[in-house]
């Protein structure tokens, strides 16, 4: 209770210091420009020697929110935080006036102020501005968390990000991350002369990968539509029309769980390239990969459970049967006898074994992601996928009951899934009857019959290959964090009762 009394009390008192402000004038003035940034001021003249700095006497204007505080009688030093990082200022009565220098001692912690002056180092050789003249900008009404403890509650976190970017260089470090390597993947792909798209969000037929999905209503064409759970069949239908290399990075939305690993609303990186098949697209997203990681990290490897992984050593390659048997070591070719996969599956608590939907392909991919994904640290592509489970995808020429398609996982986690692309469209048109026909039977993610773009594929669909990539998973990767929450600005989180 004397907790909430304190808050509340600091609340009142600020609320006052804002009408007093408004009493004299705009509380809330937009006529201050800077010019120079903290991180640019640091590293221009962070190594200067004190004497060189004072003869340059080099003007500068900065702004940023107030961190830091040491308040005297004359002189005070304050720490204030931009876009880039923190400077120190020096406020003194004698430069910028006595009445101005009583209403600055009054400004907390939290509020945003500009400060014109010269750059100096003190006597702990710490650049630092010798302010000219102060405006606070913004009063900030709300205190922010204790400097020292941050904002520890992980929950509070993810629901104020404002607060935890506020308080946490760490977070604001990710998210800078995260959008220089989305930025560099465009420019890969700019590079390669693919051409960027956007695809509707809004879908009337079910498609593009199996997944169940959010629903809304139209009401002006009083029809209920899908959120997209993925942009494949729209891609390839602009491939048909001549954009041979395409590709969107934009949401998908799909009704599932939440976990560390998994958020309804995500961010893919869907590609396509005619005249290519599975393989090119193996070798293209090894590529992109290690490009990053050299782009964005200057690095070779990336770090995995506190562990350098060489990533440019090349990615192990191994059939979905094949990880099975490695990993859960059993013999592969009993990977093909029925009771035997149902009985692997009960030791693995797997459920519905004998359910008619669940066929041979699909207790085999159940398998391989109970017991073998969470064991792919090193970067391992999974090719050879049952045909049963890969409804987009094509045929292998030498094996008709598996597909030409690959997955990659690197530290136990899904990070790309790509294939040649069925492009039959009777093939694709008795797939889909199939879908429709396990959907019925219960199956809440199969897909529906989408009959536009069979009629797409009758124009006629060139050899070619695609490839989706969850930027969330990636962004993990690359940034070493744990939980998909940490990369997402605004994850998915149930309201506060």
């Amino acid at each position: 209770m004397t907790e909430e009394i304190s808050q509340n009390e600091l609340l009142a008192q600020r609320r006052e210091k804002l009408e007093t402000l408004r009493s004299k004038g705009n509380a809330y003035p937009n006529d201050f420009r800077r010019d120079s940034l903290s991180s640019q001021l640091h590293e221009s003249y962070g190594d200067q020697k004190k004497e060189d700095l004072e003869e340059k006497n080099i003007k500068v204007k900065v702004a940023g929110r107030i961190m830091l505080q040491r308040v005297m009688g004359k002189a005070s030093f304050i720490t204030i935080q931009d876009m880039q990082g923190q400077i120190q200022a020096y406020v003194r009565s004698d430069s910028i006036g006595d009445e101005i220098y009583k209403d600055f001692k009054t400004w907390d912690l939290g509020d945003i102020v500009g400060i014109e002056g010269t750059l100096f180092k003190t006597k702990t050789d710490e650049l630092t501005v010798n302010a000219e003249s102060v405006s606070l900008l913004t009063k900030s009404l709300r205190p922010l968390p204790e400097k020292h403890a941050g904002l520890v509650d992980t929950e509070q976190r993810y629901r104020k990000r404002y607060l935890d970017l506020l308080t946490n260089a760490e977070s604001r470090k990710v998210f800078k991350t995260r959008s220089k390597i989305i930025s560099t993947i465009r420019t890969i792909f700019e590079e390669k002369d693919y051409v960027e798209v956007e695809t509707p969000m809004m879908h009337s037929v079910l498609g593009g990968a199996a997944a169940k999905p959010f629903t809304t209503h139209h009401n002006a064409l009083d029809m209920d539509l899908y959120l997209r759970i993925a942009p494949e069949l729209y891609l390839k239908r602009l491939v048909v029309g001549g954009l041979e290399k395409v590709y969107e990075i934009n949401r998908n939305f799909r009704n599932e769980g939440l976990s560390t690993k998994h958020n309804p609303e995500f961010t893919m990186l869907e590609f396509y390239e005619a005249y290519a098949d599975y393989e090119d697209q193996m070798n293209f997203v090894e590529e992109i990969i290690v490009s990053l990681a050299k782009r964005v990290f200057d690095s070779d490897s990336i770090v995995i459970g506190g562990n350098n992984i060489d990533i440019t050593k090349g990615f192990e390659r191994l059939s979905l049967v094949g990880s099975i048997a490695k990993y859960l070591e059993v013999e592969e070719d009993k990977l093909s006898d029925r009771s035997f996969l149902e009985d692997l599956a009960k030791r693995l608590e797997i459920e519905n074994v004998d359910k008619s939907e669940m066929t041979d392909g699909k207790l085999q991919l159940e398998i391989f992601e109970k017991g073998v994904e969470d064991k792919l640290i090193e970067p391992t592509f999974i090719i050879s996928y049952p045909k049963d489970v890969s409804p987009l995808s094509r045929t292998s020429d030498t094996e008709p009951n598996f597909v030409d398609r690959f997955e990659l996982f690197i530290g136990g986690k899904e990070i790309a899934n790509g294939f040649s692309e069925l492009n039959d469209p009777d093939d694709q048109a008795e797939r889909f009857k199939l879908q429709v026909e396990q959907k019925a039977s219960g199956d809440e993610e199969a897909m529906e019959f989408d009959s536009d773009y069979i009629e797409a594929l009758e124009y006629g669909l060139p050899p070619c290959a695609g490839v989706g990539i969850g930027i969330d998973r990636l962004v993990m990767l690359l940034t070493g964090v744990d939980s998909i929450r940490d990369v997402l600005l605004f994850p998915q989180m149930k309201p506060k009762s």
